[in-house]
């Protein structure tokens, strides 16, 4: 159903894009407003396709694909209509006196073109959601879909395509040669969603042209589950935040360290949560997603090839299908420790202090979001980790209050966006001092004379 977009095709957008934003029109924040209206009414138009599609590809349910994918968009939407005028309005900045008679203010302006690359995994949020940043700000943008999720990716094109013009915004298709074809391309910002080794990639390729880069990675999430948790309510929301997508979520909790006091509490209350999520068999939920592709689903198999499995391990192929699973007596060095797992597999590991599970996540990669269940060490496990982002008893959260900015930090990514940083992000801050021509005061030339009474006011 996909097909690649030709070197040539994507040289020709971006030529279109350049000469289109060259002529200001994006400027306006008018033009900006209706892009983004237009953009909702595109997404209500099309929603049922959009769930079909997601369904088709993913066996995302209506009311997840909802929850997690359109109405995350149509929020952040919703955000940048109400405050756009504002946000791209120039501040004013205090002036000190030793610059008298000028004043001072930051403009904002649109960086230019944007690229933006985005997975399979959200396909819908985590394409549409940076768009919404690069029109708010003023830019043109190329819109990469994945191939992985072919349905989707041809009904975002569809509904682009009948929106926008493609000298203003265009989707280019295709597998890795097509991504390797667009950072080719010399573009003035380049939004990525993806694994870090692909994140490296795209940054090594924007540095040829000193491009600007957003990279929304991933990494091991940790899911602290301290001994005055309330075990109850923290394996609902574990299990539920594990379940969406079937794990396959950049901010999934990716492995539980727990106390060694509340282990077996937890691990028969977990097996609780997903048979109340999902039912007995999850194969037969319409709300538990499949694997992506035959290439995940053995990558994720071969993590239990000699695991000890407390919950779960029901595997098939032919369906894509693998059921939650815990794992147990896990060593930290083996590959599902040390490589995000992006499924429904669950590692345990143990600790009998607090400092020792702070100590377990800080010697390890600085991950995407990092969730605690407790109350006595809450704030002393946020001071002394870093995340992305995190949770204090519950997961995934911190994602649906658009108001708050989303990126990882290390390895986990670079830079944030929602809301007014989704603006920022796609803007150029131009710091600007206007002067009047009705005054000039000596102080400043050479051969400074009155350099000792100016020394005074530096």
């Amino acid at each position: 159903m996909i097909q690649n977009t030709s070197p040539q095709e994507i040289s020709r957008i971006v030529r279109l894009q350049r000469e289109f934003f060259a002529k200001g029109e994006t400027l306006d924040v008018n033009y900006r407003l209706r892009a983004l209206k237009a953009l909702r009414k595109a997404i209500l138009s099309h929603e049922s396709d959009i769930a079909k599609a997601l369904w088709t590809d993913l066996h995302k349910s209506y009311e997840e694909a909802y929850l997690t994918e359109i109405s995350i968009v149509l929020g952040e939407i919703k955000n940048h209509i109400s405050h756009l005028k504002r946000w791209a309005s120039p501040k004013r900045v205090c002036t000190p006196l030793k610059m008298f008679p000028s004043r001072s203010r930051v403009e904002s302006s649109p960086l230019g073109c944007a690229l933006i690359i985005a997975p399979w995994n959200y396909p819908v949020q985590l394409l549409l959601n940076p768009l919404v940043g690069a029109i708010s700000a003023g830019c043109t943008a190329i819109l990469k879909p994945s191939p992985y999720v072919p349905h989707v990716s041809k009904v975002l094109e569809d509904i682009i395509s009948a929106t926008f013009s493609e000298q203003y915004i265009a989707t280019v298709q295709g597998n890795r040669d097509v991504n390797a074809a667009l950072l080719e391309e010399r573009h003035d910002i380049i939004f990525f969603t993806g694994s870090p080794q692909l994140g490296r990639k795209v940054m090594s390729a924007a540095a040829k042209h000193l491009t600007p880069v957003v990279l929304e990675l991933g990494g091991k999430s940790p899911c602290i589950v301290d001994s005055d948790a309330d075990i109850a309510m923290a394996a609902r929301r574990i299990a539920w935040g594990k379940s969406l997508n079937a794990g396959q979520t950049c901010i999934a909790p990716d492995y539980l360290l727990v106390h060694q006091d509340v282990k077996q509490e937890l691990v028969k209350a977990l097996q609780k949560e997903f048979t109340r999520l999902l039912g007995k068999d999850p194969s037969k939920s319409e709300h538990f997603v499949r694997i992506v592709n035959e290439k995940s689903y053995d990558r994720l198999v071969n993590y239990l090839a000699d695991a000890h499995i407390l919950m779960g391990g029901d595997c098939r192929r032919e369906e894509r299908y693998i059921s939650p699973t815990i794992i147990d007596n896990v060593n930290p060095d083996s590959p599902v420790m040390q490589e995000e797992i992006f499924g429904p597999i669950f590692p345990l590991v143990t600790f009998s202090s607090t400092q020792e599970a702070i100590d377990f996540v800080t010697h390890r990669e600085k991950p995407l979001a990092l969730y605690y269940f407790g109350k006595k060490m809450a704030k002393h496990v946020l001071k002394h980790t870093q995340s992305g982002g995190a949770c204090i008893n519950d997961t995934i959260m911190h994602i649906a209050n658009e108001k708050l900015p989303f990126g990882g930090v290390g390895a986990s990514g670079m830079s944030a966006y929602h809301g007014k940083e989704s603006f920022d992000v796609f803007s150029h801050h131009r710091a600007v001092v206007s002067t009047t021509t009705l005054l000039d005061l000596p102080f400043r030339y050479m051969p400074y004379t009155f350099f000792r009474w100016v020394k005074g006011l530096l």
